[in-house]
């Protein structure tokens, strides 16, 4: 251990109660000797079991066939979300209005972030309805155990065709502990274009999964794969299988369908097949693992609701001056969703 992770070391160990993910950054969470005694597997397991009572208490928040297929699967499907004329109305909304964006490329995808805050959710009234309705904010709620308000962004996944450098294809677990995601698709998602494909009961760990996650552990913070050593685990198909797991789902969907996953279990982008846009409204919830309650949010006070994602941009923003590094979801101007890449 060196001078400046000795210095740091009370917020290291402070870290382990926290939903710190990395085994780089973090020499206690990295331990080889900790990880050995089961440290690592410990915290997926305390978080499991608390995610499953915070699930209980947020219950309400579904129907039964959600809450039966999300205990199943992990992931909730619905189609049809919005009637007709409703759906054509957001979809013209979103398509036909500039907004100011961000963009991250990986591989040869680029991947659109549009920041939803209240402002702008004003002129696009018909959006606003569906971000801020029970069926979109219930199923990331109960997905990421916390009755928190989600960060909401416009998700516009640019992709050229085939290509091999896209993490983003690699079966993967985002974090140790439950974690939401979802996508309001506002247009039909073939196989070809690269779908959300996820490993259905992988939200859950089997034994086959809690040893290979112990084995990972003693290695992750000298792991060549970045995200590995960031903790989010890459795993092959055959891994997954050894793992008790059945085979990954595409979620080949059409228009007007709404998919939140946790994103815990193990999921991946398959990779497209032709020249693509795949759009949609997202969302992505998550807190730190090992609080009890299931509430007690402060961005659900008047003023910073709808501001999470915006609040991460300011952050963002400040890292990349302080540290004179560019940030890895720079700011491109204004744009529509669907526009060619900024970033090239």
């Amino acid at each position: 251990m060196n001078i400046h992770d000795a210095l740091l070391l009370p917020f290291h160990l402070a870290s382990v109660a926290t939903g710190a993910k990395s085994f780089r950054d973090n020499p206690v969470i990295g331990s080889e000797t900790l990880n050995t005694r089961g440290l690592h597997t410990a915290r997926l397991k305390i978080a499991e079991r608390m995610a499953r009572s915070k699930r209980r208490r947020l219950a309400h928040l579904l129907d039964p066939q959600q809450l039966a297929m999300f205990d199943r699967d992990g992931f909730v499907i619905v189609n049809d979300v919005l009637p007709r004329e409703h759906f054509a109305r957001l979809a013209a909304e979103v398509e036909q209005t500039a907004f100011e964006a961000r963009e991250m490329k990986q591989g040869q995808t680029v991947t659109r972030f549009i920041t939803l805050t209240p402002e702008n959710l004003r002129s696009t009234p018909t959006l606003k309805a569906f971000v801020r309705g029970t069926l979109f904010q219930g199923l990331l709620r109960y997905a990421a155990c916390w009755n928190g308000d989600p960060l909401v962004t416009l998700h516009t996944v640019l992709s050229p065709g085939p290509e091999s450098a896209d993490p983003q294809s690699v079966l993967h677990t985002d974090t140790f502990h439950a974690a939401a995601k979802g996508w309001f698709f506002l247009r039909d998602v073939a196989i070809e274009d690269g779908p959300f494909s996820y490993v259905p009961g992988s939200h859950y760990a089997t034994p086959g999964r809690l040893h290979w996650e112990w084995e990972r552990s003693l290695t992750a913070a000298t792991a060549e794969n970045p995200h590995h050593a960031a903790g989010s685990f890459r795993a092959t198909p055959d891994e997954i299988r050894e793992m008790g797991y059945a085979d990954p789902v595409p979620l080949v969907v059409p228009a007007n369908t709404l998919v939140v996953a946790d994103t815990h279990g193990f999921h991946a982008r398959v990779p497209s097949q032709r020249q693509s846009i795949r759009l949609s409204v997202y969302g992505s919830l998550r807190r730190n693992p090992f609080l009890p309650w299931s509430g007690g949010d402060i961005l659900n006070v008047p003023g910073l609701k709808g501001r999470r994602a915006q609040l991460l941009d300011l952050v963002r923003d400040t890292r990349a001056a302080v540290t004179r590094k560019p940030d890895g979801q720079p700011p491109v101007g204004r744009v529509r969703p669907t526009d060619p890449p900024r970033r090239r």
